[in-house]
């Protein structure tokens, strides 16, 4: 779901280890940094320190984010090399992020940052001398296409990919099996077919197919994704009113809401609650969420999950994302040593990513990496399926798209006009007025 609930990112279990529920990307509504605002250091700016100095590093969840660099600095042969973690709040890193770089000093800045990708871009375009290029630093043809473009902005690759917010539609077999359909019906289907199927598992089990807050539009980007399309174009511009997957999805969105296919939750515990009680036949999402399935154990081998559902367009695919973050290093002294550290460990070591998925829970966005064993995994609660390797799959499918700077704050504009549109308001004209209240809020 939106940043409106804290979100979790998939802990894999494999052999003995235990399901722990894992905290990532918590956010705000606001944008990381105003378009057009200035800022940043040139490499003769201000400086935290000689290069030969000991590395700092920003990141939030310590069981997740700084738990991936601890272990990342166990695989890093480098003796001499050390290296401080601090843990901000993600709220926190933005705003200390936005106060130093539009200051214009780059005092007190970390060497290495975890940013959220869909708040990259506002970063990147904003304080164009403040990030370090690192693109000759690790392949890029190694990582998911779709992590590129919000990591890299006017030709350079400013961050080094890390984890997949990759979706799958989980789902209970036997809710599915009671309306009358079988796994290999749920295989690439459309969200047509979706909604549809939602239909009928309602009139047969009484039970909705999914949970909502009608304030996170997550299900929405969800949607737009599978066909490359976002808010914005990838020159910048604005992208609502003739916006004709986001026109699509906001039909189904309607649809599903007003035929009670929906359970209605407004917080991130009713959300857990509405299928871990039983509530809901499925959960479309980030992979993130499958922890959060497991944590019921009395449903094991009740859940499978299948590829996201597509929008019925050309050119769209049955995968998708929701969430994920990259590492940037800043431009200041102990950059070469930050972006050598991140190049070793997160940009190229296949044996620490089958670590990192066992020890940590993560799920990289480093192809390579899916070949290892910890990837195969038979997640016995999912019916013996392979999950992490099939996620691994989709993720390589992701369409690729350029969040931009604005996501959060037209959703802000959106989420209001939704309301609006669900009370009667045409489609139309919730897409021309959003496109109008954005232009003069954003340009």
């Amino acid at each position: 779901m939106r940043e409106t609930f804290t979100k979790k990112f998939w802990l894999l279990m494999v052999a003995l280890l235990t399901t722990v529920v894992l905290a990532a990307c918590s956010g705000g509504d606001d944008d990381a940094a105003e378009e057009g605002s200035e800022g940043g250091s040139d490499e003769g700016g201000e400086t935290a320190g000689d290069e030969g100095a000991d590395i700092t590093a920003w990141a939030w969840d310590v069981n997740f984010n700084i738990a991936s660099l601890e272990l990342a600095l166990e695989h890093y042969d480098n003796e001499d090399y050390s290296m401080e973690i601090i843990e901000n709040a993600q709220d926190d890193i933005v705003q200390k992020l936005n106060t130093g770089l539009s200051s214009g000093t780059m005092q007190g800045m970390p060497n290495i940052v975890l940013i959220e990708d869909q708040r990259a871009q506002s970063f990147l375009q904003s304080y164009p001398d403040a990030f370090y290029p690192i693109g000759d630093y690790f392949n890029t043809d190694d990582f998911a296409e779709y992590k590129i473009p919000p990591t890299s902005f006017d030709g350079e690759q400013y961050g080094l990919p890390f984890d997949t917010g990759a979706t799958g539609f989980f789902y209970r077999t036997d809710y599915l099996e009671e309306a009358g359909y079988a796994q290999e019906d749920l295989e690439d289907i459309t969200w047509d077919e979706f909604v549809a199927i939602a239909q009928d598992v309602k009139g047969q089990t009484g039970n909705p197919m999914l949970a909502l807050d009608p304030n996170d539009l997550g299900i929405l980007r969800v949607m737009m994704q599978t066909t490359g399309t976002w808010y914005t174009t990838e020159d910048g511009e604005i992208n609502i009113e003739n916006n004709e997957p986001l026109k699509v999805a906001l039909e189904h969105y309607k649809t599903l809401m007003d035929n009670d296919l929906v359970k209605l939750v407004s917080d991130w515990s009713q959300y857990l609650a509405a299928f871990n009680s039983g509530d809901v036949a499925s959960v479309p999402a980030g992979n993130w969420i499958a922890p959060s399935i497991e944590a019921e154990e009395s449903q094991s081998g009740q859940w499978r999950v299948a590829p996201t559902p597509r929008l019925d367009m050309e050119g769209a695919a049955n995968a998708s994302n929701q969430g994920g973050s990259s590492w940037y290093v800043l431009n200041i002294d102990g950059k070469e040593a930050a972006a050598e550290f991140l190049g070793s460990t997160f940009g190229s070591n296949s044996d620490f990513y089958q670590e990192l998925l066992t020890e940590v829970g993560a799920i990289g966005t480093y192809k390579p990496a899916s070949e290892g064993d910890a990837y195969q995994y038979e997640n016995e609660f999912f019916g013996g399926q392979q999950v992490i390797y099939e996620i691994s799959q989709w993720m390589e499918e992701i369409p690729q798209v350029d969040y931009g700077m604005n996501t959060y704050g037209i959703e802000d504009i959106l989420s209001a006009e939704i309301q609006q549109y669900l009370d009667g308001k045409e489609l139309d004209d919730v897409l021309a007025d959003t496109q109008t209240q954005a232009e003069n809020q954003f340009k």
